[in-house]
């Protein structure tokens, strides 16, 4: 009996120890529209399961991006989320849709306003993934759209990818027949997009990058 009891609590231990990890990897929950959830592509060839490939298995992605998504329906469902997720880091890639259908620039920001404060209140980094909307709407709209983004990261003092497809928008090649989405080919561009401005959360969550750099 003592014999079993020993192996049974030494199991135990080599269980715990194995399980402690993963319970203390970092969370990512990726709120983003159809640029993030691989729309017109293979689902494994999206950007954000580039991401998760890259870490490995040192942190979890959640990707709640949703096709067709706006600020409006972001901020209704993230904090049912944020809730469910417990998220270290969120990344807010919305806005796209917004600037699509002419939503007023102000309404946007106010939607964006509450995704921050209820991911920060959740006691989760903000990471904002900035995008543009096509030259015909003109370059006041267009200023107007995207400097909410920049104001955003001003005010809550955030990180910000300023262009999410930048180097991938203007290039024929690496975008779908539709001019809006990019291609597979280009999501790793996007990934490197992304990238440096991930990375020092990451760090700061304590997660070691030496090997999830390539």
């Amino acid at each position: 009996m003592r014999c079993s009891l020993g192996w049974l609590l030494a199991l135990a231990l080599v269980l715990w120890t194995q399980a402690a990890p993963a319970e203390e990897r970092p969370t990512l929950l990726v709120m983003g529209d159809s640029l993030s959830a691989a729309y017109g592509i293979e689902a494994d060839a999206g950007w954000v399961s580039l991401l998760q490939a890259r870490l490995d298995g040192k942190a979890r992605v959640v990707n709640a991006s949703i096709s067709g998504e706006t600020s409006s329906g972001g901020a209704t469902r993230l904090p049912e989320l944020l809730g469910q997720h417990d998220p270290d880091i969120v990344l807010l890639e919305l806005g796209g849709n917004d600037g699509l259908r002419g939503l007023p620039p102000g309404q946007f920001q106010a939607n964006m306003r509450r995704m921050v404060e209820a991911s920060q209140e959740a006691g989760a980094e903000v990471l904002l993934l900035g995008i543009d909307i096509p030259p015909n709407y003109g370059q006041a709209y267009r200023d107007a759209f995207t400097g909410v983004y920049h104001r955003l990261a001003d005010d809550y003092d955030l990180p910000l990818v300023p262009f999410l497809l930048e180097g991938v928008a203007l290039e024929e090649t690496l975008m779908q027949d539709d001019g809006i989405h990019p291609t597979a080919a280009a999501q790793p561009v996007i990934l490197e997009n992304v990238w440096p401005t991930l990375a020092p959360l990451l760090e700061e969550n304590g997660l070691a990058l030496a090997e999830a750099q390539g």
